[in-house]
């Protein structure tokens, strides 16, 4: 059996430089978002009270992402052998659950707002909203100055694009309250932005509970998988009980079964279909399993294990959890 652990490393590729940078986005969300709070309640605008919220939860969006990297710094051990890697999906899966909230709030407000209009002051609303614009885009510009494609990264540039766009609602309302009196478009607005978020929280709900249950990278199905292999690779017969499941965002783990030609060397062939896992689709991890061909085709071989890794077993599927000791055991599975 082999173990590819080529280009992979347990613990993320995390840097000094990407920590100081969101640690500065969130002090600077985080404070000017009380600021917009006051503002808000001083005005009487829910629009702003609403962009609050949203950059409430960007604000916790961006903590997760520092405890994410911090922790993500962890060694894996003897309980944890990949590490903290799920510690990333488990803060994305608290954060969407903390943006459906601000909906349900921001929606109950914004209907009694229309049943019982107030007062609302467009001029400091206008200037708060201003200022929030502002500090938005100097967050933005930190963000993206990062490392853009880690997933971490990339969470809280969305969430910064969201509060942009709150940013401009509630100077638009501002506006037009300024100029024609007309309250109800506050409310209205904050439905709107409250809407924004319902498409962020719902996706970032999706995908942290498509990893936690170990749901396929959408570049790497199991069919897409056999199908590519079979036709890369030479001297390969077959493949079988391709799995293969996400740790974390943008990390592929895969166990699978090749059966090489009568003629081909089968430490060569397993070389090459790694090779191959990690040039197509990005999976630095997999555990290969050899079928000899004189072998009846419903028994699955231990096979050789090239790396070294004699004491190291694994199941065809629970090694998402990747617990050192445990054992690849398929008697009795169907294939």
């Amino acid at each position: 059996m082999s173990q590819s652990h080529e280009g992979h490393d347990h613990a993320p590729k995390i840097t000094t430089d990407n920590q100081r940078k969101v640690l500065i986005a969130f002090l600077i969300t985080f404070t000017y978002m009380v600021v917009e709070v006051i503002g808000g309640l001083m005005s009487g605008s829910l629009a702003l009270i609403a962009d609050a919220g949203h950059m409430l939860t960007d604000a916790g969006a961006l903590a997760l992402s520092y405890a994410a990297f911090r922790f993500g710094q962890r060694a894996a051990d003897q309980s944890r052998t990949y590490g903290y890697l799920r510690f990333e999906v488990i803060a994305g899966l608290v954060n969407a659950i903390a943006l459906f909230a601000i909906v349900v709030w921001i929606a109950i407000e914004a209907i009694d707002r229309f049943r019982t209009p107030g007062e609302v002051l467009a001029g400091p609303m206008f200037v708060v909203a201003i200022v929030g614009l502002l500090i938005n885009m100097l967050v933005f510009w930190i963000l993206t100055r990062g490392d853009k494609e880690h997933v971490n990264i990339k969470g809280a540039v969305l969430h910064v694009m969201g509060d942009l766009l709150g940013s401009v609602g509630a100077i638009s309302a501002a506006i037009i309250i300024y100029f024609t009196g007309w309250t109800p478009i506050d409310p209205i607005l904050s439905i709107v932005v409250s809407i924004l978020i319902l498409r962020s929280a719902w996706a970032l709900l999706r995908n942290s509970l498509h990893i936690l249950l170990e749901g396929a990278p959408d570049n790497a199905k199991p069919e897409e998988i056999q199908t590519y292999l079979m036709g890369a690779v030479q001297g390969l017969a077959a493949v079988r009980h391709v799995h293969v499941w996400l740790i974390t965002s943008g990390k592929a783990l895969a166990t699978l079964h090749v059966q090489p030609d009568a003629d081909t060397d089968a430490r060569r062939l397993v070389k090459a279909v790694e090779a191959e896992l990690a040039k197509h689709f990005d999976i630095q991890h997999a555990t290969i399993a050899i079928d000899w061909p004189d072998m009846p085709g419903d028994e699955c071989a231990m096979g050789d294990n090239t790396h070294g890794h004699a004491d190291h077993g694994h199941s065809d599927h629970d090694e998402a959890e990747g617990h050192a000791d445990h054992d690849h055991n398929h008697t009795g599975h169907k294939h």
